[in-house]
């Protein structure tokens, strides 16, 4: 009886001590996480959070010329809307924003879809689609501003050989900002192949095989099948490129200028903000246009993360 009663105190204090190891080990790892991602953090404070409360702070303020301001309450958010630029940048930016995201979302899901095929040469052809993500914008505006020229444009120089007269693809208001939206999905087709690719790649051959024994053909098995399982993916990149879409600047900036007579038809609400920032010299009143735009984008993606749980599927 002694002897079990001793075993079990043994016992116990075997355990104890084992577990006041483990508790100092798992507190060095702790500590020694902390410190290796401790760069990483303060990168991060340094330069994202805290200019977003900067940013957030100078939108209450109005600045002078030699840098000073002063603080004005909400009078930059009552300018703003009451703005008669911010309505029509608002409308371009969600016109530049919905057809260039559908449209790139649609095209590069066709595309994954095909290059997932075994095909002679499918890693040439996924290369060259691939290739405009990794191109500077400015060398992808210079390329594109020749092929939209009007005069000597590759793009109406095909058009008159079939008796068409190409429009002025650039300096037409009226089609600018569709054709500064038709070089945007161009330049996103690729990045978003690859993603689809990757998510078209993960699903098991399994179901497709069960689908055939049902007697499915490709059409079903590409909306009863692949569709739901690759929802995931599609979320993300539908995400990902909405908050592209909506901080749309380089490509307008490039293509349009400040100085063009489309630069109204194609301004969108980050080329207002530069305007306002860097052209007028009015920073609160930008900062308070780059507050507007984050609680847009905030709202757009709260919305689509509740309603993911209806449409997307997770195996």
């Amino acid at each position: 009886m002694r002897m079990a009663i001793a075993e079990k105190r043994a016992s116990r204090a075997s355990l104890q001590k084992s577990g006041s190891i483990i508790q100092r080990l798992t507190r060095s790892n702790i500590f020694w996480g902390y410190l290796m991602i401790a760069p990483l953090m303060l990168g991060l404070l340094i330069f994202y959070i805290w200019p977003v409360f900067q940013t957030f702070y100078f939108s209450f303020t109005k600045w002078g010329i030699f840098g000073t301001y002063t603080w004005t309450g909400f009078s930059n958010y009552v300018y703003l809307f009451h703005d008669p630029e911010l309505g029509k940048a608002l409308s371009n930016t969600f016109i530049f924003t919905v057809i260039s995201v559908v449209g790139s979302i649609v095209i590069s899901l066709f595309v994954a879809v095909l290059l997932n095929q075994k095909i002679r040469g499918v890693t040439i052809y996924r290369t060259i689609y691939f290739l405009p993500a990794v191109t500077m914008p400015a060398a992808i505006a210079i390329v594109w501003k020749w092929l939209y020229n009007g005069n000597y444009g590759l793009i109406n120089y095909v058009l008159s050989l079939v008796s068409i007269h190409g429009p002025d693809w650039v300096s037409d208001p009226h089609i600018a900002l569709y054709s500064i939206i038709l070089i945007a999905i161009w330049g996103s087709v690729g990045n978003n192949m690859i993603l689809f690719l990757a998510g078209l790649q993960n699903i098991p051959s399994v179901y497709y095989e069960a689908a055939s024994l049902d007697g499915a053909g490709s059409f079903l098995k590409f909306f009863r099948v692949t569709l739901p399982l690759l929802s995931p993916t599609i979320f993300f990149v539908t995400i990902t490129s909405l908050i592209t879409s909506f901080q749309i600047f380089d490509l307008i900036y490039l293509i349009a200028g400040p100085t063009s007579l489309i630069s109204e038809a194609t301004q969108t609400v980050v080329y207002l903000f530069y305007q306002s920032a860097f052209i007028n010299g009015n920073k609160g009143y930008a900062a308070a246009i780059a507050v507007f735009l984050f609680v847009i984008i905030l709202f757009v993606t709260i919305i689509q993360l509740r309603l993911q749980r209806r449409w997307v599927h997770y195996a």
